[in-house]
């Protein structure tokens, strides 16, 4: 089997019905051919860089996975007619992949994804900290404010 990666951009005005199907017919076809999914990760919608087929958003999907090369003749074929996969790219990551380099991808990136919300959670905690900073500065001038107008008396 063969290691690829596959990215595709579907319609955005399609419902999450819409869209869980066509992710569960390509994982199918991956399967299906006795190939494995190693990660499928689903993006979102995001804003085109130019218009497709007359759209300027769509929802994007990643796949990483091993499978023979007769598979991605398939999936390329269903994409090439189905009309709302607006484009799709596959790489070949590695000629050869076996079970046990299937595992240690899938490791690499469960390990990546942790680190990722290991850093989020990180800068989340920092951005509370900052803005509890900044409510502590404003409680302590509208204190010394309160002390002057007291002064005057």
């Amino acid at each position: 089997m063969r290691h690829y990666e596959t990215t595709y951009i579907l319609r955005p005005n399609l419902g999450e019905e819409q869209f869980t199907e066509i992710i569960d017919r390509t994982n199918a076809i991956v399967t299906d051919d006795k190939g494995s999914i190693i990660a499928l990760d689903r993006w979102g919608m995001k804003k085109l860089a130019y218009e497709i087929k007359k759209e300027t958003q769509g929802c994007y999907v990643y796949m990483n996975y091993a499978a023979p090369g007769s598979t991605i003749q398939e999936i390329e074929r269903i994409f090439r007619i189905d009309d709302r996969v607006l484009r799709y790219l596959t790489v070949k990551l590695a000629d050869e992949i076996d079970n046990a380099g299937i595992d240690q991808e899938k490791e690499r990136i469960a390990a990546v994804a942790a680190a990722k919300a290991a850093e989020a959670e990180r800068i989340a905690r920092q951005q509370d900290e900052e803005a509890e900073d900044d409510e502590d500065d404003i409680e302590d001038d509208d204190s010394s404010e309160e002390d002057e107008d007291d002064s005057d008396e």
